[in-house]
């Protein structure tokens, strides 16, 4: 008997003294520096969501939607924040990214202009020009919005702009507009004034195109599909608690990331929400993929980008890793 209990006892101090398993790593990359609708994924990382399902998951800026998909098609990381479009189209240059979760379900593509000379419908845009770096997607995609419009895409003049300089060159006078997220209202204001900014929201005419949302490799898919499946449903917790507590949201990422502006990324974040309101994640969770939508996203892909290789739909996105995590505001 005492030969045993000493068995016992040395059993549980060597088990004691063993090293925890370490928790697997998965290298998240968002789609740019700081910004609001980046909360969720501090969150999530601070309260442990990723922990319980057994992930480190490590969060990286990237310059772009180009480089967070170079990132995660060639392994650099397993997972990331990126354009859908950019993320389609990508697929027609060889790469094997998909889209496995939505962010924003309702297109966020806009034109800021200042309210001294306001641009606020598709009939203002003749003779205007508009700022917008050369790869920009929303440039891109202006030829869809154009036709759904009645327009000549050929109306506009488009300048080149660096992403960093828009607002800069928008202030200045260097373009009548510049494209970017209506999610950019907080630093357009910064740079022309708080209130004098104009908006022209291409899902108020016509317009619908999946926009952010989260991508992943088919090497991934294939030899990683728990941690995927793991990953999506401790990010999209993230998410939830973000809309249930923005200022607690605030207060993690602050801590996380010191060097962000809290007011402004705060108004940025509820700008976030606003495309996220929407019946789909009502229905079906935060980050579900309507079929009907993604397709018609490929097809105008398809049709505007110029790509070599057409985009089948089922080869653009893959929806089976999501597990359903409610929506909580309600939606008109």
């Amino acid at each position: 008997m005492k030969t045993a209990l000493m068995i016992t006892t040395a059993m549980v101090a060597a088990l004691a003294a063993a090293p925890a398993m370490a928790n697997e790593k998965f290298t998240f990359a968002l789609n740019w520096f700081p910004v609001g609708d980046h909360a969720a994924y501090w969150v999530a990382k601070e309260k442990g969501y990723f922990a319980e399902k057994g992930l480190d998951v490590v969060i990286e800026n990237s310059k772009g939607s180009g480089d967070s998909i170079a990132k995660v098609d060639t392994g650099r990381a397993d997972a990331g924040l990126a354009d859908a479009a950019v993320v389609i189209g990508s697929r027609g240059r060889g790469t094997t990214v998909k889209v496995v979760g939505v962010i924003f379900d309702r297109t966020p593509m806009n034109f800021f202009s200042k309210t001294s000379a306001p641009i606020t419908k598709p009939s203002d845009l003749p003779g205007k020009t508009v700022g917008a770096p050369p790869g920009d997607s929303q440039r891109l995609m202006w030829p869809a919005f154009a036709n759904a419009n009645g327009l000549d895409p050929n109306v506009i003049k488009w300048v080149n702009i660096e992403p960093s300089a828009k607002y800069v060159a928008l202030a200045e006078g260097r373009a009548d507009a510049v494209s970017d997220y209506t999610t950019g209202l907080p630093l357009a204001e910064k740079a022309v004034g708080k209130g004098n900014a104009a908006t022209l929201n291409w899902a108020d005419y016509n317009f619908q195109l999946y926009a952010m949302s989260i991508m992943t490799s088919e090497a991934t898919i294939k030899d990683r599909p728990e941690a995927l499946r793991g990953f999506l449903e401790a990010a999209y917790k993230g998410w939830q608690d973000v809309m249930k507590d923005p200022e607690g949201a605030m207060e993690i990422y602050k801590k996380a990331v010191p060097e962000i502006d809290v007011v402004a990324l705060r108004e940025n974040m509820d700008l976030g929400f606003e495309l996220m309101k929407t019946r789909t994640f009502k229905e079906k969770g935060i980050g579900a993929i309507d079929k009907e939508k993604m397709c018609g996203s490929v097809d105008l892909v398809n049709t505007y980008m110029g790509l070599s290789t057409k985009i089948d739909c089922a080869d653009a996105y893959d929806d089976t890793f999501l597990t359903r995590i409610e929506l909580p505001f309600d939606v008109q």
